[in-house]
């Protein structure tokens, strides 16, 4: 088993692309409703995680931005761009994570792309959070070994900003250590924005 250490932020920041294909190119299939289907992206791990954070995106977009667009549109176009440079940065593969396994004959592993998906799955789960950017520090070439989780996160405006951090913490914790082993000594969420919900999305 080779090891990747290039870190996902090594993408060349002018990279509009998600494994060779250009993002609008995605976005465009999204917005068909992913038909016809396209083998060349949906054989691809990388662009299905994209596709899933974008879709989240455009429902972001369409359900709680909308009254933040009109009182600040630069700023919400801003916002949206720099969370869709970070999730396509985000869905290169990177290290290869091992699990471990009672047969020691067996080798399983998840990339890093892989487990910063679970990691944005667990932050959409959670109501009123939208989550940012995934960086991982520490062992993740030895199964189960010890990591720092940092996350950032746009929270809805009104929630308790301690609870929220709270909760995603204990989220991220539980879907690594359940799918990949990991040992989590600790998750530092920074909440560095919040958006305003529409009235029937509260």
């Amino acid at each position: 088993m080779t090891t990747d250490d290039h870190s996902p932020l090594d993408v060349p920041e002018d990279d509009d692309t998600v494994d060779g294909i250009p993002a609008d190119r995605l976005a465009d299939y999204l917005d068909a409703g992913r038909t016809p289907r396209d083998p060349a992206i949906e054989g691809s791990a990388a662009c299905r995680l994209y596709l899933q954070s974008l879709a989240r995106v455009h429902d972001l977009s369409r359900a709680s931005l909308e009254h933040e667009a009109r009182r600040e549109p630069d700023r919400d176009g801003a916002w949206i761009d720099g969370l869709l440079d970070s999730i396509r940065r985000e869905v290169v593969g990177g290290r290869e994570i091992p699990v471990g396994h009672p047969d020691p004959a067996v080798r399983l592993s998840v990339t890093e792309a892989a487990a910063r998906g679970l990691v944005r799955r667990a932050g959409d789960e959670q109501s009123g959070v939208v989550l940012g950017s995934t960086t991982f520090d520490g062992d993740l070439t030895t199964a189960g070994g010890d990591v720092v989780v940092r996350v950032t996160a746009a929270a809805r405006y009104g929630l308790d900003l301690a609870a929220v951090a709270d909760e995603l913490r204990t989220r991220i914790t539980e879907t690594l250590t359940r799918h990949t082993g990991l040992t989590v000594v600790r998750v530092d969420v920074l909440v560095d924005d919040v958006f305003v919900a529409r009235e029937d999305d509260r």
